[in-house]
């Protein structure tokens, strides 16, 4: 179990309520796949990721990206059992997609950087902790199965 701050809570929630899912998600799946092209093996069945424009202009790689943004409400929902709410995911991950855990890691970071760009002056420091302790969170919910 994680101890949330009342400030983390509220900056977590407020950041989502704010959040263009349909932009934000295919933006940080498409940086993803471009900055670490390995990752690309996963979405074989994506069609054109041959450069970075195919890839930022397949709606396959939008469409998952918002699926995979909205999956991150079910933690937002459930803040205090992320783990327990994640569980069947990482089990699908794990066993059945074989997906590499860092990789859940490097996502996070990419959806930190474009929301880090829309928030712009108001991605403070304090702000910026309190998202990537939620993603932290949720990568190592998503990564519980593999230990």
């Amino acid at each position: 179990m994680v101890d949330w701050t009342d400030f983390e809570r509220s900056t977590i929630l407020d950041i989502f309520s704010k959040m263009d899912y349909d932009t934000v998600g295919p933006k940080s799946l498409a940086r993803c796949l471009v900055v670490y092209p390995w990752t690309q093996r996963y979405f074989g069945n994506f069609g054109n990721l041959y450069n970075a424009a195919a890839i930022m202009g397949n709606p396959m790689v939008a469409a998952h990206g918002k699926v995979v943004l909205h999956g991150l409400d079910r933690a937002l929902k459930n803040m205090d059992d992320i783990r327990g709410t994640y569980a069947e995911l990482s089990v699908l991950h794990s066993e059945k997609l074989h997906v590499d855990p860092d990789n859940f890691r490097l996502l996070a970071d990419c959806l930190t950087i474009v929301v880090a760009a829309q928030m712009g002056a108001a991605f403070t420091a304090d702000v910026q902790a309190a998202f990537q302790k939620f993603l932290a969170v949720v990568v190592s919910s998503l990564g519980r199965q593999y230990h």
